[in-house]
């Protein structure tokens, strides 16, 4: 199988991210799985699709500066470069409304869905400037929510409308450098973070719906389309939902 190239992909112990980091691995690519668990990481990587070397596992907390600076170094050491990074790890909750979330929960979600990703971007971009060939891609995990928010998601809806904005910066910064980068905005792919929406979820009126979910495996084609595009293209945003999920006219 011939090499498509070097990935990192955070949040991969579980749901998106071990979807993804499967079908890049049968793609040919080489991963490095991220993730706080160790165990999990080495699940995602159990496959029989691809060459036992063509993935790292390297357990990572991405709101811990040193934990995200040492991923990067054994993925330098292993492969000597990075060609894409999927900012993907994040967290949910705790839920609330502004007068509600405690500034705690606060800190977690920020430190994990913002900080998290600025901190891999940073370390991936240093890498890709220098290397030869230069260049490379990031392809952040948005949502739905950087469009519209659910009730009582003050904290994951502000990370992910700032993940816009970082998208924006280093797509403009990273031009000069031959570095794309694109963000995937999904609704309601079936994982684990997402089984209580198929069985209800609050809506904007206050009553609760079931909502239609869609398999996970469509994002990991969808982003894969993304990574391997050349670098002279690159889709700036990407939605995929659930058909009928309530977004269009939600509120």
């Amino acid at each position: 199988m011939p090499i498509a190239g070097v990935a990192v992909v955070t949040g991969s112990g579980s749901g998106l991210g071990r979807v993804i980091a499967r079908e890049l691995l049968g793609s040919g690519w080489r991963v490095a799985v991220a993730g706080r668990r160790e165990q999990p990481l080495h699940e995602t990587v159990s496959g029989t699709g691809w060459p036992a070397d063509a993935a790292l596992v390297v357990p990572t907390d991405v709101t811990v500066p040193d934990s995200v600076a040492a991923l990067f170094d054994a993925v330098h050491s292993r492969w000597g470069r990075l060609d894409l990074l999927v900012n993907n790890a994040g967290a949910f909750g705790p839920a609330g409304a502004v007068d509600e979330l405690a500034i705690e929960g606060w800190r977690h979600i920020v430190d994990t869905n913002l900080t998290g990703s600025f901190l891999c971007a940073q370390h991936a971009v240093r890498m890709m400037k220098a290397q030869q060939p230069r260049g490379g891609r990031i392809i952040n995990n948005g949502s739905i929510s950087a469009h519209s928010p659910r009730p009582g998601s003050v904290g994951y809806t502000a990370t992910k409308h700032a993940i816009t904005g970082l998208t924006k910066s280093i797509a403009l910064d990273g031009r000069a450098f031959d570095i794309a980068c694109g963000q995937i905005d999904i609704g309601n792919a079936a994982t684990e973070m997402t089984a209580g929406i198929s069985r209800g979820a609050r809506q904007a009126d206050g009553s609760l719906l079931a909502e239609p979910t869609f398999d996970a495996r469509h994002v990991a084609a969808a982003v894969r389309f993304m990574a391997e595009l050349p670098l002279d293209a690159n889709v700036q945003f990407l939605t995929i939902a659930a058909t009928k999920m309530p977004f269009i006219g939600r509120g």
